[in-house]
């Protein structure tokens, strides 16, 4: 009886673990959610960001010349990266004030539940300033993509986590440097050169009508094998980081 005990007991105590573990991830990412909400800073900037970029390239390409079906997705994902750069550049220097992310570093909590948290919250920051982009991006440029939706909607979610956890591990990184604004896009970019190849490309086979499929495949490959990397990477690394 007692050996049967055991197992039960020990399984009981790995979903506790776990039950505390996405609990801390909610409260910081939630955290954030709310921080963010109050002022509205990154996001309102950020969505201006997009849509003016967007507006002015709108006056430079025909929407139904053939030069622009073959970039398409790469000026929706040149939009994408630039406007995130603002929403995650604000990731952990909103902590520095009173002392904030030392107060968060000497928390009883992995720093692996910290950046998380903030990756989730940063996440959803990008997918909402993303759904407001990508329509009125079809609004302007006469591209139709709702045929393509799921197809999409996948390569959103893969490329926005991919630029989510580069842009969150490099805000920690410099979050203490004075030059910070300019040295995360810097860092950040460089890395994210395989996962935007794959994004561009997939996107722009999608608006073109043309769905994921033999040779495209590829591409999410590619996409999928940069988020499970470069996520690993940064939760092992993420201490460090932080703590040093």
């Amino acid at each position: 009886m007692a050996e049967a005990a055991i197992p039960q007991t020990a399984a009981q105590e790995k979903s506790s673990s776990f039950g505390l573990l996405v609990r801390q991830v909610w409260t910081i990412a939630a955290k954030d959610l709310r921080s963010e909400m109050r002022t509205k800073e990154a996001l309102n900037a950020s969505v201006a960001f997009s849509v003016v970029i967007l507006v002015l390239f709108s006056f430079a390409f025909d929407p139904s010349s053939e030069q622009l079906q073959e970039f398409s997705g790469g000026l929706l994902w040149l939009v994408f990266s630039f406007a995130g750069a603002l929403v995650l550049n604000r990731s952990f220097a909103r902590e520095t004030q009173n002392d904030c992310l030392d107060a968060l570093v000497a928390a009883p909590l992995p720093a692996a539940t910290l950046f998380l948290g903030k990756a989730l919250a940063n996440f959803a920051m990008l997918m909402s300033i993303e759904v407001i982009s990508v329509p009125v991006f079809g609004l302007f440029y006469d591209v139709r993509w709702l045929g393509m939706f799921w197809s999409m909607l996948l390569v959103v979610v893969l490329g926005t986590w991919a630029l989510t956890v580069i842009g969150t591990f490099f805000s920690a990184l410099t979050v203490n440097l004075r030059m910070r604004e300019l040295m995360l896009p810097t860092l950040v970019y460089p890395l994210m050169i395989p996962a935007l190849m794959s994004a561009m490309t997939l996107t722009t086979d999608l608006l073109n009508g043309t769905p994921i499929a033999g040779d495209n495949v590829i591409w999410v490959k590619v996409l999928v094998g940069f988020d499970v990397i470069f996520t690993l990477l940064s939760l092992m690394m993420i201490d460090v980081v932080l703590v040093g």
